[in-house]
């Protein structure tokens, strides 16, 4: 029940804020320029920065956390680290046809175990992708992004631990206002693995979420919703909590709470209630999920 609730305020404000977000705008600080400085981010400097700014950047949050479970007794070998890093790769000079840019995607998530004898890394998944992005703009402002992406998730191992699957996913992020993005992402799954043909029952068909971030910028919220297979209200959930360390800096103090299935690959069929915390370093405007 308390995830059916979430779930339906969720959806309830995004169609609610939907419609605002012709009259976004972003403000934001840029390095060389005076603190409190506001500079307009528009679709020229976006165009800009996409054309003529670095090929290699981020792609999702790069974050290092710990923590324990919640709800059940803390021992060693469920308390450990988590930690993505998250990169991106700009393929083209400039606007492929339909103002879109080609993109190479890739992620890595691992779940290590500090607290046990050896330290082992228990699960390791990898997520190359590449996919097209699209900025949009209303009324020559900024307002977001779509991303098509074909992404392939594994864990790299063999016989009954292998684990993997292909998604082609649809995804978009928009900015109601500077303070406010709604994001969402849809897949066509490709099921590869044998081990693992039951996945959209715990990782889900599509999500929803939505991040606010205060007017100066130094702390942040955001809620994501995974939905999973089948006509219940069955939700995993990432709720996460960032605090900007020092103003000019993209480093946070962070904190993660995960509830659901399918936070690791290995063992995505079980429930896992995390609650870890550590640093995340984020991408430019916002992050993508």
């Amino acid at each position: 029940m308390p995830q059916a609730r979430s779930a339906s305020i969720l959806v309830t404000l995004i169609l609610l804020l939907l419609p605002l977000a012709g009259s976004s705008q972003i403000v934001t600080t840029v390095p060389g320029v005076p603190e409190g400085e506001e500079v307009k981010v528009n679709s020229d400097s976006i165009r800009r920065a996409f054309d003529s700014g670095p090929y290699f950047g981020l792609y999702k949050d790069n974050y290092f956390i710990f923590g324990p479970p919640v709800g059940e007794k803390i021992r060693r070998d469920n308390t450990n680290i988590k930690f993505q890093i998250s990169i991106a790769q700009r393929l083209t000079r400039s606007t492929l046809p339909g103002g879109t840019y080609l993109f190479l995607f890739y992620s890595q998530k691992c779940f290590w175990n500090v607290l046990e004898n050896s330290m082992p890394m228990t699960d390791l998944n990898f997520n190359p992708g590449i996919g097209l992005t699209k900025p949009l703009f209303v009324r020559d402002r900024f307002v977001g992004k779509l991303n098509l992406v074909v992404e392939h998730e594994s864990n790299g191992r063999d016989g009954t631990a292998s684990r993997s699957w292909n998604r082609i996913t649809l995804g978009g992020s928009i900015l109601i206002d500077p303070q406010i993005m709604v994001h969402g992402k849809a897949w066509i799954p490709i099921i590869d693995g044998m081990e693992n043909k039951d996945i959209l029952n715990y990782c889900g068909i599509y999500q929803i979420g939505t991040s606010f971030t205060s007017l100066n910028e130094r702390f942040g919220v955001a809620v994501t919703l995974v939905k999973r297979k089948g006509w219940k209200l069955n939700y995993n959930t990432v709720i996460e909590l960032n605090y900007r360390i020092f103003p000019r800096d993209n480093q946070y103090l962070f904190l993660q709470y995960y509830n659901g299935y399918g936070e690791g690959l290995l063992a995505y069929k079980e429930f896992h209630s995390m609650l870890r915390v550590g640093l995340v370093i984020k991408p430019k405007l916002f992050s993508d999920y």
